[in-house]
């Protein structure tokens, strides 16, 4: 069984920055690839976020330029630095691990951008 426990959300000030961390465990395959989503009240689940075990990247073009996905695959961790933050990044943040056809999420850690 596959667990992603998600730390690093909370509250921060317009303009300031937040590190999101995702440590994956369970039976990991050695190929896959781990991302962010992140889910605003009214609105869909939209992909932040996503890197290959192989460290190839993906960024919606909305943070582009401001976040910055990483992992640690020895920790089969992921991280995600978000800087120049905006009241309008606030959501709730799901981690998520694709591994061939199968798909895990997160429970959701909350970053609020008060302005």
């Amino acid at each position: 069984q596959v667990q992603l426990v998600e730390s690093g959300g909370g509250l921060v000030q317009d303009g300031g920055s937040l590190r999101l961390s995702c440590a994956a465990s369970g039976s990991i395959f050695s190929f896959n690839t781990m991302g962010w989503y992140r889910q605003a009240p009214g609105k869909q689940r939209e992909l932040v976020a996503t890197i290959t075990s192989l460290r190839s990247t993906n960024y919606a073009h909305s943070v582009k330029g401001r976040f910055t996905i990483s992992r640690d695959n020895a920790k089969n961790t992921v991280y995600l630095q978000m800087d120049s933050l905006k009241p309008e990044d606030t959501a709730v943040y799901y981690c998520n691990l694709l591994m061939g056809v199968n798909s895990y999420w997160g429970q959701g850690t909350q970053v609020t951008v008060s302005s």
